[in-house]
C-alpha cells in the first residue's frame, strides 16, 4: 500500500470518528494522533491526514450541498457514515486541491469505498464523483 493511500485510509478514518462522534472539532487532532498511531505506525509526516481532515472540515457544509445536490435521494444524514467520508474527501481532493489529479482522488476513494463500505459503495461513490467531476470540469473557463 502506497504511502498516500494508507493516508488517505487513517484521513477516512478520522473523519468518521469525528462524524461518528458528534462532529466536535475540538477533538480532531486527538484523533489524527491516535489514528496515525493505530493505523500508521512508524510513518512520521501525518501533514497530509491534519491537511485533509481539516480542510473538510472547514468546507464540509459545501461540500455536503455538493452531495446532496448531485444525490438528492439520499439526503447527507441516510448515506453511511463510512460512504459520507470517502465523498466529502474524494469532493475535497477534486476541489480543493490543486497537486491530486480529480481522477486519482476517484479511483482512490472508489478503493476506499470497496475496503470500507458496503457492497454497492464503490458504485455510489464512482456515481456521485464521476458527476460531480463532469459538472466542475464543464464549468470550468
Amino acid at each position: 500500500m502506497s504511502n498516500r493511500h494508507l493516508l488517505r485510509t487513517v484521513a477516512m478514518q478520522t473523519l468518521y470518528e469525528w462524524d461518528f462522534n458528534g462532529q466536535h472539532t475540538e477533538k480532531i487532532d486527538e484523533y489524527i494522533k491516535h489514528n496515525m498511531a493505530e493505523f500508521a505506525p512508524g510513518e512520521e509526516d501525518s501533514s497530509y491526514v491534519d491537511k485533509t481532515v481539516k480542510g473538510i472540515i472547514k468546507n464540509s457544509a459545501e461540500i455536503d450541498k455538493l452531495i446532496e445536490k448531485t444525490a438528492p435521494e439520499w439526503p447527507i444524514a441516510q448515506i453511511t457514515i463510512v460512504d459520507r467520508n470517502i465523498l466529502r474527501m474524494g469532493i475535497y481532493e477534486m476541489k480543493y486541491t490543486k497537486e491530486i489529479p480529480p481522477k486519482v482522488a476517484i479511483n482512490e476513494a472508489i478503493e476506499i469505498a470497496k475496503t470500507f463500505g458496503g457492497r454497492s459503495s464503490g458504485r455510489f461513490v464512482n456515481g456521485v464523483l464521476g458527476t460531480i467531476y463532469k459538472n466542475l470540469t464543464s464549468s470550468e473557463p
